[in-house]
């Protein structure tokens, strides 16, 4: 599973910003990572220099094997609290999409395969 992490320009996003970022994904999504290729998490504080409650901003799409992209926001007072609240998210809409999936397969009315055909002695 490969994370990719992405700030905007008012948010510090350093080496060690993005490590910290991409632990917290990659603790929050372990269990699925067998079915995930690439998160991509986008950081942003939406006010700037400006101060605001619930103005950091953390957006992460996960790519699923075979599967459109999920996505998901989450507004926090600290960048921390939105990334860990995006991946509490991302997390749990992941897992709804694998439930619904599995449902679904166990509804299957595919009608079954044909009988073999027996073939009768020429003659």
């Amino acid at each position: 599973m490969q994370i990719q992490v992405n700030t905007d320009k008012n948010v510090d996003g350093n080496e060690g910003f993005a490590a910290q970022a991409r632990s917290v994904v990659e603790g929050a999504l372990d269990r699925l990572r067998d079915r995930i290729t690439r998160v991509e998490v986008h950081i942003s504080d939406k006010n700037g220099e400006k101060s605001g409650t619930n103005d950091k901003r953390c957006m992460m799409e996960a790519r699923l094997e075979g599967r459109p992209p999920a996505a998901v926001t989450h507004d926090a007072a600290t960048v921390e609290d939105a990334v860990d609240g995006a991946a509490e998210k991302l997390a749990r809409a992941i897992e709804h999409t694998i439930d619904r999936l599995a449902t679904e397969a166990g509804r299957r009315t595919d009608p079954p395969p044909p009988e073999p055909k027996e073939i009768e002695p020429a003659g």
